[in-house]
């Protein structure tokens, strides 16, 4: 096949993404996003990916499927074991200039491995702290060997992308790479809007209208931070505190979450309109995971005008500014959530205006203008990439041969 040429190119990425719509979930909703950017601005991208036969939704841009197993205990997800020959041959089709790796699994891997033999340059998007993910599990012990592990994944990309300068810094602090840069994210204000507000919508769920009403969002699963959501909300009945709940989203801790919400409104997945009715009616988000690169159920909330309650971790910090865009938990603990909801339970003047203050906080983080400040880093990459591979040869800067 033709060898790249010398001259800087266009970008043609090549995206591999351990879940890109079998599941929906913040990341996946951004790196769809992305692929739907690029293809608008007339950029070639190509995205490898395990699949299902029951997809979350329908893809944006062209979706290759990579084999894939069901991980064992988490059968909801899948695990592609690495690039088999058919996908490399795509892949070599497909002549890409860079590839973009949004998950360290074995398909990243692999990919990673690939560029360094076609001498192209790998960049990585940060999703989740997935080393924070293992003590949920009681796999705490192996947490310095995971970092160890991304440590040398990311180390090896030219670049890494967080999407919260906390999110960076934790990065920067644990050396996961010399060049950290940020890839924020966006929100969709028009849809997520506290005009989306219903009581009609209220009073079918059973929540009345003078009741106040505490939202969750997101996968039920263990690094969501439930425990910590249940034992806060039980504390917070212990002394006495009249509010009601409302859980929106599934996944594998649904009856034990369940169990421990007696009286608890659960709705599944929503999506689209209805998930941003169910924001907007509801009065205090409360998001107690600390596993997250940004949050962006609390980037949903605050457009939709909930005033949210939050862990003091990544993510979550970057987005809300304590005491007037939301509250935020220096400890992570049980009775300083309690203290928190009791505050905004109790003063419904405080949480409007906190809320008041999210909505307007929200309006600053705009799509296009995070996808375009990524493409234009990715161009960056390219750029440096094709001065030090002339710089070194003047032979052409790859050749894709197999």
């Amino acid at each position: 096949m033709n060898a790249l040429t010398t001259q800087s190119p266009a970008p043609r990425i090549a995206l591999f993404s351990g879940n890109y719509n079998y599941l929906r979930d913040g990341a996946n909703q951004a790196l769809n996003r992305w692929v739907e950017y690029l293809e608008r601005h007339g950029v070639a991208v190509r995205v490898y990916s395990p699949t299902s036969e029951t997809p979350a939704f329908s893809p944006a841009g062209t979706l290759i499927s990579v084999p894939s197993i069901a991980i064992p205990g988490r059968n909801e997800y899948r695990l592609a074991l690495g690039l088999p020959r058919l996908v490399r041959r795509d892949l070599e089709d497909f002549q890409p200039n860079i590839f973009h790796l949004s998950a360290p699994d074995v398909l990243g891997y692999a990919a990673l491995q690939l560029a360094k033999k076609w001498q192209l340059p790998a960049v990585a998007s940060v999703h989740t702290r997935f080393e924070t993910y293992l003590k949920y599990y009681g796999l705490g012990w192996l947490e310095s060997t995971m970092v160890r592990y991304l440590r040398h994944f990311y180390g090896s990309c030219a670049e890494i992308y967080a999407p919260t300068e906390s999110t960076a810094r934790t990065l920067a602090a644990q050396r996961m790479s010399d060049t950290v840069r940020i890839w924020g994210r966006g929100v969709d204000s028009d849809r997520f809007s506290p005009a989306k507000r219903s009581d009609t919508w209220r009073a079918a769920h059973g929540f009345g209208v003078d009741d106040v009403v505490v939202a969750f969002v997101g996968r039920l699963v263990l690094e969501k931070g439930l425990d910590l959501f249940a034992q806060s909300v039980s504390r917070a009945r212990q002394r006495g505190l009249a509010f009601k709940i409302l859980i929106v989203g599934d996944g594998p801790e649904r009856d034990r979450f369940r169990k421990r919400l007696p009286g608890a409104v659960f709705t599944g997945f929503l999506e689209g309109d209805e998930l941003a009715r169910a924001y907007a009616s509801s009065d205090i988000f409360f998001n107690p995971s600390t596993t997250e690169g940004i949050g962006n159920v609390t980037l949903e909330a605050m457009a939709s005008g909930l005033a949210p309650i939050c862990a003091n971790a990544t993510g979550s910090v970057s987005l809300v500014s304590h005491g007037v865009t939301g509250l935020v938990s220096n400890q992570c603990r049980p009775d300083d959530f309690v203290d928190h909801l009791l505050h905004l339970v109790a003063r419904a003047d405080v949480r409007r205006a906190m809320g008041q203050a999210a909505r307007s906080a929200s309006l600053t983080y705009v799509w296009d203008n995070v996808l375009r400040g990524l493409l234009s880093q990715i161009q960056g990459v390219l750029s440096k990439h094709n001065t030090y591979s002339t710089a070194e040869s003047s032979a052409p800067v790859a050749s894709l041969q197999l």
